[in-house]
């Protein structure tokens, strides 16, 4: 979806122009912009301060090493935080990764890494759901099992059925031990067409950020009771998912 930034870190480094300039492929060009950006951090938050009365979406770069491996993100967010910009971050995993248990099992590290990293509140989306009917027949549980991360042991007794997967057996059954130790991560299920899912969704991150408790629009006391604890009985949610089944 094609949109104009409010802020525009192109402004203040080029993706193509640190290729060209530093002779680096895609992946470092961008590790090297976001170094910058950390460096010109004020940059940013001058920017950011400008526009107190909006909420704001960060639409972050797809490179996973940015939030999992590197400092710089964590190092801006910190420094947006001091300065009384209340975040959370929103990680968008694909349905489809629900069909292969090795891809689930990457995408639950992956969140707890990412979640561990940044430091942040975090809200992990489980996008295109309305996709899941296409693979349902590739499913090996029921859809509350990826979306609540359920018990585990089920998903390593899927990854040794498998004879590729099935020699790491000792690295994912370590990988499914540290999942459930820190026991950080479920999934909210995100389907673009679908109102109740989206409104679930705005909610979820409304909360996280503590945009509900914090706004400047009026609210009434049960609205905020309702936010908070989460409005969304388990009844109302499973029929609400009924339609993926």
């Amino acid at each position: 979806m094609e949109y104009t930034p409010a802020v525009d870190i192109s402004e203040l480094v080029k993706h193509d122009e640190v290729m060209t300039h530093f002779e680096l492929g895609p992946n470092g060009a961008l590790v090297h912009c976001m170094e910058l950006l950390e460096t010109e951090v004020e940059w940013l938050i001058a920017k950011v301060l400008n526009l107190s009365d909006y909420y704001l979406i960060f639409d972050c770069p797809g490179q996973v090493e940015l939030y999992t491996h590197h400092k710089s993100v964590s190092h801006i967010v910190e420094k947006l935080s001091q300065n009384l910009v209340r975040l959370c971050s929103v990680h968008l995993v694909d349905s489809h990764h629900c069909s292969d248990p090795g891809k689930y099992l990457s995408s639950l590290i992956l969140c707890t890494t990412v979640m561990l990293q940044i430091g942040l509140p975090h809200v992990n989306v489980m996008t295109k759901f309305d996709e899941m009917k296409k693979f349902n027949d590739c499913l090996a549980f029921n859809i509350d099992f990826y979306t609540e991360v359920l018990d585990l042991k089920y998903l390593l007794e899927q990854l040794d059925e498998n004879p590729f997967t099935a020699k790491y057996k000792k690295l994912n059954t370590s990988l499914v031990s540290i999942i459930e130790d820190y026991s950080l991560v479920s999934f909210i299920p995100l389907d673009i067409t679908n109102k109740a899912l989206l409104l679930q969704v705005k909610n979820a991150v409304d909360k996280a950020n503590g945009y509900i408790f914090g706004g400047n629009e009026p609210r009434d006391v049960q609205m905020l009771l309702a936010y908070a604890v989460g409005a969304v009985s388990e009844n109302e949610r499973m029929s609400t998912l009924d339609e993926y089944l």
